[in-house]
């Protein structure tokens, strides 16, 4: 599959002994038995890129986690519930097993707390949103009055000033219904799809915290391989 499950024992930083061992990124999931859709995807992404991927589950345990790994991606998954927001449910949804959220919220808690690099994919930048205080669209086609379907399969953005990705209009992989509303405290909105719907964050004063609501580990693109390189770079000079 490309990558592995792994407990967390204790790990020594072997950056600080090899200047070139690749950083190592803990990639969350449910549990052992419930993987995001084409995992392998995120791994190859991430070793294409130059680190090193591992599943961390919350059957890992807590203690050490954020000390294991040198950054965190938090990919793809179902939909956030509402009362994370406090909102009350206005539409359908599919909200992720909630061991799995509660799980990256401690995460990003450790990250933010260790200045460690963490980037968020889809449901993933929508987990960073909410982490920081901001809202969602449940559904952005009955909630945003100008939205088209971003279930589509593409559709362009144009990626306007910040600090990791080069500045212009894309074409992206998307596969959501849900959106960032109200902005977190501290995250900049730098990419946007043609209807207006924020399509990537960034929190300011932090050396690497990034969401993108894209899938750039579904494509072969300088845009998508720019977004794992940046978190890798990001591990790197820590």
């Amino acid at each position: 599959m490309g990558g592995k499950s792994h407990p967390c024992p204790a790990r020594q930083n072997a950056r600080t002994l090899a200047v070139h061992t690749p950083p190592l990124i803990g990639v969350t999931t449910g549990n052992r038995d419930n993987f995001p859709n084409h995992p392998e995807q995120y791994m190859i992404a991430v070793k294409n890129a130059g680190g090193i991927a591992e599943f961390v589950y919350p059957g890992a345990g807590k203690k050490g986690l954020a000390d294991h790994y040198d950054g965190f991606l938090i990919p793809g998954g179902k939909d956030m519930s509402p009362m994370l927001y406090n909102e009350k449910q206005q539409c359908e949804i599919r909200p992720e097993e909630e061991r799995r959220t509660a799980f990256e919220l401690f995460l990003l808690r450790e990250a933010v707390a260790r200045k460690k690099p963490v980037l968020g994919i889809c449901y993933g930048a929508q987990v960073m949103n909410v982490f920081f205080g901001g809202s969602l669209y449940q559904d952005i086609l009955s909630q945003h009055q100008r939205a088209y379907d971003h279930r589509q399969g593409f559709h362009f953005v144009e990626i306007r000033q910040n600090p990791h990705l080069a500045c212009g209009t894309y074409a992206v992989n998307s596969s959501h219904h849900q959106a960032v509303k109200r902005t977190g405290k501290g995250l900049v909105p730098f990419a946007f799809s043609p209807d207006g719907t924020v399509e990537a964050i960034y929190l300011e004063n932090f050396p690497f915290m990034m969401g993108v609501q894209w899938h750039p580990e579904r494509t072969d693109t300088e845009l998508s391989s720019s977004v794992f390189r940046a978190l890798v770079g990001a591990c790197n000079v820590r």
